[in-house]
């Protein structure tokens, strides 16, 4: 079983409840889901004392969270505890689960996570959506999304919504991509032609691969700008255990900072951006290689051989990766910095030229740099997982 998704606090990703009998009732369920997400297998007495509710307060709220499959009963709790043992509840393999998706520059990738955060389903076409009009990418999206949907319902699972990653920016509280330089798109409302019927996110790709280091990574803190660098570099800002979006939901275009203004044109627009120095295909033109379906697979095997022409190119990726991020640590102040994505493979040729260049130029004490074990992964599961949290947040709402 996977890792459940880390607790911040109930209601962390939702909007607030309004505090009137009902609201109460939700955030109680929420708090017991919340409970037993992270700390079950727990009895009713357990969870009572965890969150300081009564034990027939709990029980209610239990009765009504099995019933609706958010939450199982495995039998008598562990030998060994003084008095009548109680039954132990586990957050249910069956009922709910999260549907993620993301559109990518070369490939388009679906999963199905259930409320215990394991992937359930999951399916990938490697197909090139760059200069491809959005119809054609959203109609194969949607043909995906079907057949996770289906493979999902025959486990006797049912999808409580959909998150879509695209590596682009994506207006604040709507499903508008605003613009993706990579894709080639503009001002386009992905509801319509996805045409699904689930409740339906959409956020960038940095983001929810930011989100799902904060419920998945491995003892990430609550404060840390996460680097999500494929073909493009995006990044994010986790303060406090929530994502910094920005006034409009722009925030975190860490591949369009300009390393060296007088640079090569960008798909921006701009000049001299990071994305030009070190995204994968600006990396494999440094070092000579040709494009394929595995670049990074092939940049570390060449890497590992001691091909110059690539360690050359990487420790220029690492340097120019190090210049844009000390603007970001200097303006932000983060605690550490977690290298994401497809290019984390990639971090003990990139790493020593991007500390060294933080080393130099980071007016504060310093900032650690650490790798996400997610890696390429991580905007796929924070989608799913972003649903999955819902859930946790609003049991009711699926009820």
């Amino acid at each position: 079983m996977s890792a459940p998704p880390r607790t911040t606090h109930p209601g962390a990703t939702g909007a607030r409840l309004p505090d009137t009998q009902q609201g109460m009732r939700r955030r109680n369920l929420a708090r017991v889901m919340h409970t037993v997400a992270a700390h079950g297998p727990l009895s009713r007495a357990s969870v009572a004392s965890r969150i300081g509710l009564t034990r027939a307060a709990v029980s209610t709220l239990v009765d009504e969270l099995v019933r609706s499959e958010l939450l199982e009963e495995l039998g008598p709790e562990r030998p060994g505890r003084v008095g009548r043992p109680g039954s132990a509840l586990a957050v249910s393999a069956r009922g709910p689960v999260g549907i993620g998706a993301e559109v990518g520059v070369d490939r388009l990738s679906v999963c199905a996570v259930d409320l215990r955060g394991d992937v359930r389903a999951r399916a990938q076409r490697q197909v090139g959506n760059r200069g491809r009009a959005p119809g054609p990418v959203l109609t194969d999206l949607a043909s995906l999304i079907r057949e996770i949907t289906q493979d999902a319902e025959r486990e006797g699972l049912r999808p409580a919504g959909l998150a879509v990653a695209v590596p682009g920016l994506v207006a604040r509280d709507s499903q508008t991509v605003v613009r993706a330089p990579n894709l080639d798109w503009h001002h386009t409302d992905i509801g319509p032609l996805l045409a699904s019927d689930l409740p339906l996110t959409v956020d960038n790709e940095a983001n929810f691969g930011a989100l799902a280091e904060l419920w998945l990574g491995d003892g990430a803190p609550d404060d840390f700008l996460h680097v999500s660098a494929e073909i493009g570099i995006g990044a994010a800002l986790v303060v406090d255990g929530m994502l910094l979006r920005g006034s409009r939901g722009f925030a975190g275009e860490l591949g369009h900072v300009p390393v060296r203004p007088d640079g090569p044109r960008c798909a921006c627009g701009g000049r001299g951006c990071l994305e030009r120095y070190a995204g994968e295909e600006a990396v494999l033109r440094a070092a000579g290689l040709p494009p394929g379906p595995d670049r990074v697979s092939l940049l570390v095997e060449r890497a590992i051989a001691g091909d110059e022409g690539v360690l050359g190119a990487l420790r220029d990726a690492g340097t120019a990766m190090g210049i844009a991020l000390t603007g970001a640590v200097n303006l932000l102040d983060p605690r550490t910095i977690v290298l994401g994505g497809a290019l984390s493979r990639l971090a003990p040729w990139l790493l020593p030229c991007l500390e060294g260049e933080l080393g130099q130029r980071i007016a504060g004490p310093g900032c650690a740099v650490a790798v996400s074990r997610l890696g390429a992964e991580g905007p796929l599961l924070g989608a799913a997982h972003a649903v999955v949290r819902a859930v946790l947040d609003d049991p009711a709402g699926v009820a």
